[in-house]
Order: structure tokens, then C-alpha cells, then sequence
């Protein structure tokens, strides 16, 4: 049975969809089956693997209001062992549509059920936001992975993705566990990219990633030319540093993870 994890922060440009994306290319590559979910409207992931979000007749909208299974909609990417269930453009108004439906918080976590067993990781890429697609991403997940930008004010907001974590955890999935937070565009000649990383260490004790994911041209690149780092430039740092955030993932053991007491949260808004 594969392992579920969501890739959550309603902050905008910290990284959520390159970290989603790379990740799975290297579990990939260190021969897992991977899918990835792209439930964010914006489809960034799904044209950052190459695949025309625009031209596709279905994607996860469709398989979320019952129109097709997610078996159908799932599309192969040009690497072995790595697939996705793309967004679409009709993707932006699931959240309103998806209201009135029965089980709305748990509509992905059913489809999932249906091919958990083909994959050993199951990714989903959600929304910037905290709204009922990302309500139904962390119910449908085992973990949680937090990215996190090493700038300033990078924190700020932490707080309420907590607090919503918690709320999933009291009403909606009490197994759901926090696997751990990935600093992204670090800057090791920036005194402050070092101050945030060792703040975050203080909020999340023993589950922040060794691994740093460095601020990258190269990373930011690879997206418009369809491919994940692993294609684009294997041997930049970026590419380096989600190898090893890779294998951080794959070595995780399930004592490794946490749950969110109440504490966590507001300690976070003082």
C-alpha cells in the first residue's frame, strides 16, 4: 500500500508545486512508482511535467464530482514509473461545486482508494490556499510535507496552516501526522535565510529536512521547458539537494512523525 503525502502551504511561491514535482521525479528514480495530484487550478505541476493541461478532455475536477474514475483520468509522464492525474482549467471551480456534494471533505480520499495500492507514493500538489481542495488533500494523506521559504516573513501564516492541520486531525482524520518541513530557496550567503532555518527548527524539533533546497535558476527554469530538474540539469544543486530530500522521504520510518498539538500553533503567533 503506498504512502499518501500532501504537499501544503496556502503561502504562494514558497516552492509547494517545484518541491512536489522534483520529489517525485527522485522517488521515481530510485525506483518507486510514484503519482503525483495536481490539485492546484493553476496546473503547474501537470504543464511542469510536460503534459498540455489545456488540451486534456478530463483530469482530477472530473474524477472529484464523479464523472470519471481517476484510473481514467491518470495520464503517463515521459519518465518510467512516474504519472499524474493532472488539473485542468475547470479545476478553479470544483471548491464551489463540490459544496453541496456528499462527503465533500473526503471526495479524494475515496478516489485514492481505488489505486493507492498500484503506487508506492502518491503526492498531491495543493492549492495556495486553505480551502475545501486542500481540506480534502491532507484528509486523503498518511503525512504531511510543509515547504517552507527561507525569507523573511516566511513564517507568517504558519500558524493558521497548523491550526487547520489540527482541525483534520480532531474531526476529520485523526491519523494524519506531520512528516516534516523542507526549507526552500535558501541563500547560504544571506544571514537571514540562516535565521529563518533555525527558527523553524525551534517549531518543528528533529522534523525539519537535512536536506536545503537552494534558490536556483536552473529549478526555476525546468518548468517551462516541461521537464523536473532530474531531466534539466541533473547536476546543479538544486537537482542535488532534491535527490537527498528524496531519500529523506524514502527513509523515513512511521516513528518519525508527529502530531500538531494545539500549543505548536499558538506558540507560533507570539
Amino acid at each position: 500500500m503506498g504512502k499518501i503525502i500532501a504537499v501544503v502551504n496556502q503561502k504562494g511561491g514558497v516552492g509547494k508545486t517545484t518541491t512536489t514535482v522534483n520529489l517525485g521525479a527522485y522517488l521515481a528514480e530510485a525506483g518507486k512508482s510514484v503519482l503525483l495530484i495536481d490539485l492546484d487550478p493553476q496546473a503547474n505541476a501537470t504543464s511542469g511535467l510536460g503534459i498540455e493541461h489545456r488540451k486534456l478532455e478530463a483530469g482530477v475536477y472530473e474524477a472529484l464530482l464523479g464523472q470519471k474514475s481517476l484510473a481514467e483520468v491518470i495520464v503517463k509522464t515521459s519518465q518510467d514509473k512516474y504519472s499524474v492525474a493532472p488539473a485542468t482549467v475547470s479545476l478553479a471551480g470544483a471548491s464551489i461545486e463540490m459544496v453541496a456534494l456528499e462527503n465533500r471533505e473526503f471526495r479524494l480520499a475515496l478516489l485514492l482508494e481505488e489505486v493507492v495500492d498500484n503506487y508506492d507514493f502518491i503526492i498531491i500538489d495543493g492549492p495556495p490556499s486553505l480551502g475545501l481542495l486542500t481540506v480534502n488533500s491532507l484528509v486523503a494523506a498518511d503525512d504531511v510535507l510543509i515547504p517552507i521559504q527561507s525569507e523573511y516573513f516566511a513564517l507568517e501564516g504558519l500558524s493558521q496552516l497548523l491550526d487547520t492541520i489540527k482541525l483534520v486531525q480532531d474531526n476529520l482524520k485523526p491519523s494524519l501526522n506531520i512528516m516534516g518541513a523542507v526549507v526552500t530557496m535558501f541563500d547560504r550567503r544571506n544571514k537571514l535565510s540562516g535565521a529563518v532555518l533555525e527558527e523553524l527548527k525551534q517549531y518543528f524539533p528533529g522534523k525539519v529536512f537535512d536536506s536545503v533546497i537552494p534558490r536556483s535558476v536552473k529549478l526555476a527554469e525546468a518548468p517551462s521547458h516541461g521537464r523536473s530538474i532530474l531531466y534539466y540539469n541533473p547536476r546543479s544543486k538544486g537537482a542535488k539537494a532534491y535527490e537527498s530530500l528524496a531519500q529523506e522521504v524514502i527513509n523515513l520510518g512511521k516513528d518519525k512523525n508527529i502530531k500538531i498539538k494545539s500549543e505548536d500553533a499558538s506558540d507560533l503567533q507570539e
